[in-house]
């Protein structure tokens, strides 16, 4: 049972789930400005772990034959054949539904249905569509993990503010750089498995160009945030964004200089970058100082 149990736990992919529920805090918090009620903390993330659960079940069903062939995928439930393709549909399916039936009941009906976009999105345009036909799958893709902040925010207030919107492109612009340098570490497996990641169909010279300037992008979108913040977020926003930009730099730095490139140390920085600036902006919002520009 236990065996079992891990299995379906796995289909959900947790490591992911994680890093989702950590962008949804934050906005729970800042559309208070305050400590939100716990009970509305509590119910917001077990919908979303619901809903994040179901997107990545499904996405396992979709990409099972994926996985099957690439080395950092390969120990996956459905890629080792440790459940059926049609329990794991049934499971994603059941997750989904739960999702968004649980927001809607003890959040807002407007958190459940944007849950339900964000696996229907996911699963259809990303998984399904996307993900095989083109270099930009994961630039549009990717707008389906930015839908936590957003619905995070609308589970408190029953719309979405405009500092929601700003930390939703923070996540938008995250996204490439994130994952173009996972896939530049495992080109090999992406390209085995035909998926064409731009690290698969473009030159790294090209690849690591694209990283500094989403980074700049993703960078100068947190610092929109200042105005609706106070010198707290500021004080972190700022230095963090500075070493991120310096690491992407130093990244295509030593790909034009033809040495050998170290992806991975973007990619760790940048779950440590998402983490400081959604926790920053949680406790920023949490002490209630007053906003350094206009109030939402």
């Amino acid at each position: 049972m236990r065996a079992r149990i891990g299995t379906y736990v796995a289909l959900c992919k947790p490591r992911i789930i994680e890093l989702l529920l950590i962008t949804t805090v934050p906005a729970l918090f800042a559309a208070q400005r305050q400590v939100p009620d716990l009970w509305l903390v509590l119910a917001t993330l077990v919908g979303g772990t619901l809903a994040a659960g179901s997107a990545n079940a499904l996405n396992c069903v979709v990409d099972a034959d994926i996985d099957a062939k690439m080395r950092r995928t390969r120990v996956r439930p459905l890629a080792r054949h440790t459940v059926s393709t049609r329990s794991a549909l049934v499971f994603g399916v059941i997750l989904g539904v739960l999702a968004c039936a649980f927001l809607a009941a003890f959040t807002t009906w407007q958190a459940g249905a944007l849950a339900a976009v964000a696996i229907l999105f996911y699963v259809f345009v990303y998984s399904l569509w996307l993900k095989r036909r083109t270099s930009q799958n994961i630039v549009w893709g990717g707008l389906a993990g930015c839908m936590p902040v957003i619905i995070g925010w609308s589970a408190v207030t029953g719309d979405i503010g405009w500092p929601a919107w700003v930390f939703f492109g923070v996540i938008f612009f995250w996204t490439p750089p994130h994952t173009w340098a996972l896939a530049m570490r495992y080109r090999d497996d992406y390209a085995a498995a035909g998926v064409p990641m731009l690290p698969v169909v473009a030159p790294e010279r090209v690849v690591v160009r694209q990283i500094v300037l989403y980074s700049w992008a993703m960078v100068v979108c947190s610092l929109l945030l200042i105005p609706a913040s106070s010198w707290i977020y500021a004080a972190v926003a700022v230095p963090a964004g500075l070493v991120f930009l310096a690491c992407a730099h130093a990244l295509h730095l030593r790909v034009l200089r033809g040495e050998r490139a170290k992806p991975m140390t973007l990619f760790h920085l940048s779950n440590l970058y998402l983490t400081i600036i959604s926790v920053v902006w949680a406790i920023d919002s949490a002490v209630g100082l007053t906003t350094l520009g206009w109030p939402w």
